[in-house]
């Protein structure tokens, strides 16, 4: 998305403003929508109940914020954003905002309602000290198809209103098993949040994954293979861009690893072999009285908690294969749980994005607000959100990825596989648009990008090619554009349209891949 594009969102909203002059409840709504496009990307995490929601927010952020215990807080939606400072706001549905008190208890952050009732809380703002919060919002939602009615109408509401466009800007959507609840809900966050437009911004996850395998070292392995058949399921495929199999317990565990855990495990690992795999056969097994090890129950139904029986065995065997520090330990841990995988999926597919993202979202914002309440002046709103959906080319982009998911491309199996990496399926990179290394030469790029331009001009062009492959052809040949203006000097490139459509963006693109990981 252009900064052409988002001053120009700017200007429809101070219009807006003027329009609705002495209509207190619309300059709430564009007060709103003048935050969303100013502050970082939204991204929800949402699911079924004891999907592990909680849990993959902590290890996201890598401290033990968001509750995991069954208690009020996690039957309410809350924000987690960057303050220089820890704050706990409680928002109620009616009435003024007031502050929680910040308390930790065994690490873990402790948010009390008071005599709050859940039902009346409109949602819980978080402000903590991380850097990663500094380019991202995370949204720590109730749970989906939850047995208490009001708890599941939250998310939903939150989520999927029926009246509006979604909160969130992009959904990592939990699920421990492919379920028909998923399916409709995120058919609604697809219908809610892209709008017209019809784009996709959802990434699934196949969370509990070390329980897939029964806790076995080969957990994760199975989980893949599961996660790549989700991915090419009917019903899923068109409404999330990728399953990633994460043991989200595992991952929390180890962004949180203490010295004593370590301790723990290093005295575990070095057990007698037939000692060690008696213990470590079974959860009840290992929690049970037993004098093979130093350890007491309760330490090891503490690492049990805390890491999981996957979790438990794959640090005993990293220690044995020659770890020799918590931190290193930690780090393994990480890399064996998934979450790597999955920051990077949120960095290149939702972060690079988040300029179009919360444009997009401002835009339904704005033609949701002139519809229910017509008047003298928003036909020029109505015009401006036209012009600018018109020329945003990452709004095309992001509305061709949707259709190959959900319909496929009218190209062949070659060329649609190609025309989805070029406008973005698999990343904003430009190296990676073009399927090209990461390190290669500035000449290789223009070389590859001039050869593809080439063949998509001539599909474009050719006679045999129907009307529908010759707008996905366009929408590609945009995208290579784009790209070989910023491979050259912007003499030597001619682009078609004017000012704002969408030159410069794979730059900010590149240099967003820069900015720090959330969690990382």
């Amino acid at each position: 998305m252009t900064a052409q594009a988002r001053d120009d969102a700017e200007g429809l909203l101070r219009t807006a403003r003027s329009v609705y002059a002495g209509d207190s409840a619309a300059q709430v709504s564009i007060a709103e929508l003048e935050r969303r496009l100013n502050e970082p990307l939204r991204l929800a995490v949402a699911g079924m109940v004891k999907a592990g929601k909680s849990t993959l927010l902590n290890a996201l952020l890598g401290e033990q914020i968001a509750p995991t215990d069954a208690g009020e807080c996690t039957r309410v939606v809350t924000w987690y954003r960057y303050s220089a400072t820890p704050t706990i706001t409680l928002h109620p549905k009616e009435g003024e905002p007031k502050r929680l008190p910040v308390r930790r208890d065994q690490g873990r952050l402790v948010m009390d309602l008071g005599d709050t009732p859940a039902e009346e809380v409109g949602w819980i703002d978080v402000g903590w000290p991380l850097v990663g919060l500094k380019s991202m919002i995370l949204i720590d939602t109730p749970g989906i198809a939850s047995l208490s009615e009001d708890t599941s109408a939250r998310a939903t509401l939150f989520l999927t209103p029926e009246e509006a466009p979604s909160s969130a800007d992009a959904v990592v959507y939990l699920m421990r098993h492919l379920h028909a609840s998923d399916v409709k809900f995120l058919e609604a966050f697809r219908d809610t949040a892209a709008g017209a437009a019809q784009t996709i911004c959802a990434l699934g996850v196949l969370s509990r994954s070390d329980e897939i395998g029964s806790g076995r070292i080969g957990s994760l392995l199975s989980a893949g293979k599961v996660a790549r058949r989700y991915e090419l399921d009917g019903d899923l495929a068109s409404l999330v861009l990728g399953v990633i199999p994460v043991a989200g317990l595992l991952a929390e565990g180890a962004r949180t690893l203490r010295e004593s855990e370590y301790t723990a495990f290093r005295q575990l690992a070095e057990l007698e072999r037939a000692d060690r795999e008696r213990l470590l056969v079974s959860a009840d097994r290992f929690t049970m009285t037993s004098d093979v090890t130093e350890l007491s129950a309760a330490e090891r139904r503490h690492l049990l908690g805390r890491f999981g029986l996957f979790g438990v065995r794959l640090a005993t065997a990293l220690i044995r294969g020659g770890v020799e520090s918590s931190s290193d330990l930690s780090e393994q841990l990480v890399q064996q749980s998934g979450l790597i995988e999955l920051q990077q999926f949120v960095r290149v597919q939702f972060r690079t994005r988040a300029s179009t993202l919360k444009v997009r979202g401002v835009l339904l914002g704005l033609d949701q607000l002139i519809r229910e309440k017509p008047r003298e002046g928003t036909e020029e709103i109505r015009g401006g959100i036209e012009r600018i959906t018109a020329g945003a080319h990452a709004l095309r982009e992001l509305s061709l990825l949707a259709s190959a998911r959900s319909e496929g491309l009218p190209l062949t199996a070659q060329d649609a596989e190609d025309a989805q990496t070029i406008i973005g399926a698999k990343g904003t990179p430009t190296h990676v648009r073009l399927g090209m290394a990461e390190n290669a030469a500035g000449d290789s790029l223009r070389d590859r990008v001039d050869d593809l331009l080439v063949h998509w001009r001539r599909l474009a062009e050719s006679p045999l090619t129907d009307r529908a492959a010759v707008g996905a052809c366009r929408v590609v040949i945009r995208s290579l554009e784009e790209i070989a203006s910023e491979l050259r000097p912007a003499a030597d490139v001619v682009l078609p349209g004017g000012p704002g459509d969408g030159a410069g963006e794979h730059a900010r693109e590149q240099r967003d891949q820069h900015e720090p990981a959330l969690g990382g």
